[in-house]
């Protein structure tokens, strides 16, 4: 009689255990899964972020290009400026400097007249 109790004490120890071991495989498995599923959700989000960055590069990229090529034409057409500059301004000293001359040749030009008169009545 003691070994049929020992039997079945032993049988109650060893199912009790087999239902804890089968509990715990099944909480470590549900555990495990979703482990798996927030990894894969976190996967995704870092894809989608990647991607979302990847366009932001590429619109970043797409606008320093235009900047570059603004600045590229704005420098052109201001070294063209600079070659056409000379051609359409005079400093006001040349101006000065200019107009002196030619009213000085012009005062020449009428004492030279006067002398011609003044002859001409003698």
């Amino acid at each position: 009689m003691i070994t049929l109790e020992l039997t079945y004490l032993i049988g109650l120890a060893l199912s009790f255990f087999g239902f804890l071991f089968a509990a715990g495989k099944l909480f470590l498995a549900q555990v495990d899964r979703r482990q798996s599923e927030r990894d894969d959700r976190q996967e995704e989000q870092t894809k989608a972020l990647l991607k979302q960055m990847g366009q932001q590069a590429d619109s970043v990229n797409h606008q320093l290009a235009q900047q570059a090529e603004s600045v590229h034409r704005l420098e052109r057409d201001f070294l063209k400026f600079q070659g056409d500059l000379p051609l359409a301004y005079v400093r006001r000293e040349d101006y000065m400097r200019n107009q002196t001359v030619i009213e000085a040749k012009l005062d020449a030009v009428a004492l030279k007249i006067e002398n011609i008169q003044l002859r001409a009545h003698r």
